[in-house]
């Protein structure tokens, strides 16, 4: 996995995060992709095959997932829907955690490998 320096030290700080849980997770040895993470706006974002399916910014972590998933999800209020600026676009297939619990790793290993396979 190829990890690019943030340009500010929030955007720092949710590189290292991303980074770090995704390496304690494996992900890289799960998925038959190219992992990248880089900063995002103040945040970081894993691109697999240069595509962005997953990122961890102050409004929470967010995850590309298919559409049943999405709608699961966002009916259950386990999630809500991915807006990067609050005056901003909902992000149609995405779902955001706005306070993950990083204790529940093979939650997020299973997200991660689902929005993996969305690229």
């Amino acid at each position: 996995m190829q990890v690019l320096c943030g340009i500010n030290n929030m955007a720092k700080e949710y590189l290292e995060k991303l980074s770090s849980l995704i390496n304690e997770l494996k992900i890289e040895s799960e998925i038959d992709f190219s992992l990248e993470v880089k900063h995002f706006f103040s945040g970081a974002a894993l691109y697999i095959n240069g595509s962005i399916c997953a990122s961890w910014f102050p409004g929470g972590l967010a995850f590309k997932l298919p559409e049943t998933k999405v709608t699961k999800l966002l009916n259950s209020g386990t999630a809500k829907p991915l807006k990067y600026f609050p005056k901003g676009h909902v992000k149609k297939g995405y779902v955001l955690f706005e306070k993950p619990d990083i204790s529940k790793s093979e939650q997020w290993k299973k997200y991660f490998i689902l929005a993996a396979q969305q690229v």
